[in-house]
């Protein structure tokens, strides 16, 4: 299945919704990064969220999210776009757990119930919109549903999963945001809270094979659902060897010099995408000139 997202509108305008398919998006990250599988979980449903979020977006707007909490996985970074393009990573890949009571990968664990989520939204202005909430319980989702609630001040509903085959490749990940809008009756709220309540495991729908479009109609029932906009979702990184030519011409004449007297060259990697670059002594001596003639 391709992946993709749908954006909608569900009673009239009064609530909105985002529903996704990100299994190649997650997997392409997962192959990446190297992570293991419960890191694949905690990685992939953040992506998966930045990805429904950066659709919130307009333009050339882009967002970074950042999870920080206790657990061993460290931070789990990810940037994302009106455009679809995310792309992000954790600090410690490596990171695994037996499945919890419920059977299911430990994502709590790995992340930590302590900490904070941070939100930075470039909004193309000279000032940057940062919300931050604190981790309600490291399963991602509903850290994400308690940040939409303190920071931004919008009732949402959020959920994303990730499953693992056995070889630790992504079988099959997903999610959706439910948002209400003002103008929504107290019934509309308590009606929509029971529905989500009693709704299936996301991943466990698109591993049935259900698509972005069939998750929302399995959750709104009966309910008129209008789909406004269809859009691909990719990971894509940023990164660039001329984007590190600049960053090592940052650092100036000297360091630049070390790195040639010492190492005979360089070399740097993306945290992203894990693309290494390398720069021989010929190519430092040419961004020692370029930074002399700036």
């Amino acid at each position: 299945m391709e992946d993709y997202l749908v954006k909608a509108t569900i009673y009239e305008g009064k609530v909105r919704a985002y529903a996704i398919t990100s299994t190649n998006m997650v997997e392409e990250a997962r192959k990446r990064q190297d992570t293991w599988a419960t890191a694949t979980a905690a990685m992939g449903r953040t992506l998966t969220i930045t990805a429904l979020m950066g659709a919130m977006m307009k333009g050339d707007d882009t967002i970074t999210t950042k999870i920080e909490g206790t657990g061993p996985i460290g931070a789990i970074v990810a940037d994302g776009n009106a455009k679809g393009e995310v792309r992000g990573y954790v600090s410690q890949p490596h990171v695994d757990f037996e499945t919890n009571a419920a059977g299911k990968l430990d994502v709590a664990r790995a992340v930590g119930t302590e900490g904070s989520l941070s939100v930075v939204k470039d909004l193309g202005l000279r000032d940057y919109f940062t919300g931050n909430s604190p981790i309600v319980s490291g399963e991602i989702s509903e850290d994400f549903t308690y940040y939409f609630a303190v920071s931004e001040q919008v009732p949402s509903a959020v959920g994303a999963g990730v499953l693992i085959n056995p070889n630790h490749s992504v079988l099959a990940a997903g999610g959706f945001i439910i948002q209400i809008m003002p103008g929504a009756d107290d019934e509309l709220i308590t009606n929509l809270e029971k529905r989500i309540q009693s709704f299936p495991s996301i991943s466990a729908l698109i591993e049935e094979g259900n698509n972005p479009e069939q998750i929302l109609q399995r959750l709104f029932e009966e309910e008129q659902i209008k789909f406004h906009e269809k859009m691909p979702i990719t990971f894509r990184c940023k990164c660039s060897k001329e984007r590190f030519e600049k960053a090592i011409i940052g650092l100036g004449t000297d360091e630049i010099q070390q790195m040639i007297d010492e190492d005979h060259g360089a070399e740097a990697v993306c945290h992203f995408c894990n693309e290494t670059y390398h720069f021989e002594e010929e190519q430092l001596k040419a961004l020692i000139e370029k930074n002399e003639n700036v």
